[in-house]
């Protein structure tokens, strides 16, 4: 994803650009009481955190590279084992530098025939070049993206499990995006275009797995799995989709993660989002680490050679995927 520098007014829409995402204060909610209203499954980190190993130990996912492949194959071949319900929507778009990229977008659904249902989705991809490396030598190479792609979509695989094992109350469908970084480097002159970003999202979003798909909301994972991460606000959800942000925040402090979900605005983020509340018109949310301590706004690993396995904590995964669940479990 690539970051840009935009006030939200109303729900208009959003564009710009920028270094750093901006910050502002939201209200402090009333005090909220704790604990599940229903029976709701545990989340396992340490299954996420495996998931997150696999997908690391085929290398680089980068599109058109055989490590990008095999991860697409393990996950399309995992979530057959959780969900008689999977789709892959194969095509091809075109990078900023004009690359053709093969890409593969994997989508599984739980009870596909309610119209009640919610999105859930994730990048798997992973980013062709470290351009925020703060060695020049590296800016060029492939990043493992352990954080920014792995974790979300560890999240989902052990979600996924979960709701192979205990119906939910509602539909649901898991997306893993594809082509969602490999947008131009930094240092590129097309560098402030947002055109080349999500593309995999862009796709599904004109082109859904069903005619007229819809669901009641949507929420994106990214970048969820650092030790100790804050999950701020983001503009573009606030702007889209505001009562759901403010729902998933309330579950998630309720549930006894106020030290990650914070009650603070962030910057307005390009990710996946953004074509699904725009073409799609689902009110889509992103989970996303902000850090208003980091020169970028981001995780401080964000697209370099430094987000590796090692910098990925259970807990933190721990943290998104029990609110997630909770999320899912407590709707109507």
């Amino acid at each position: 994803m690539r970051n840009i520098f935009i006030f939200i007014i109303a729900l208009a829409l959003l564009s710009g650009g920028c270094n750093q995402p901006a910050k502002q204060e939201a209200a402090n909610q009333d005090t909220i009481p704790s604990g599940p209203r229903v029976a709701v499954p545990e989340f396992n980190g340490d299954s996420a955190l495996e998931s997150c190993r696999v997908q690391l130990a085929f290398g680089p996912r980068v599109p058109n590279t055989p490590a990008h492949d095999k991860c697409a194959a393990y996950l399309i071949s995992k979530l057959k084992s959780y969900t008689e319900h999977v789709i892959v929507q194969k095509g091809q778009v075109y990078a900023y530098n004009k690359t053709a990229l093969k890409f593969q977008n994997i989508i599984a659904s739980w009870k596909p025939e309610s119209s009640n249902r919610i999105l859930l989705c994730a990048h798997w991809d992973s980013r062709p070049y470290a351009d925020y490396d703060s060695d020049p030598n590296n800016r060029r190479k492939p990043i493992d993206g352990a954080n920014d792609g792995a974790s979300g979509v560890g999240v989902l695989m052990e979600v996924a499990r979960q709701l192979s094992l205990l119906t939910p109350p509602i539909g649901v469908d898991i997306i893993l995006f594809d082509v969602e970084d490999y947008g131009p480097p930094q240092d590129e002159p097309m560098n402030n275009s947002d055109q080349y970003w999500g593309q995999g999202a862009e796709y599904w979003a004109r082109n859904p797995h069903k005619p007229d798909y819809f669901a009641k909301y949507g929420i994106l994972l990214d970048m969820v799995g650092a030790k100790n991460a804050t999950f701020l606000m983001e503009g573009v959800s606030m702007g889209y989709a505001a009562d759901i942000v403010k729902s998933v925040w309330a579950t998630g402090n309720r549930i006894g993660f106020s030290s990650y979900f914070l009650w603070e605005e962030g910057g307005s983020i390009t990710d996946d989002h953004v074509p699904i509340n725009r073409i799609r018109n689902i009110p889509t949310i992103d989970i996303i680490h902000l850090d208003k301590n980091s020169n970028t706004g981001f995780y401080p690993f964000w697209h370099t050679t430094g987000d590796t396995f090692d910098k990925l904590d259970k807990n933190t995964l721990k943290v998104v995927g029990q609110t997630l669940i909770t999320v899912i479990f407590e709707e109507k």
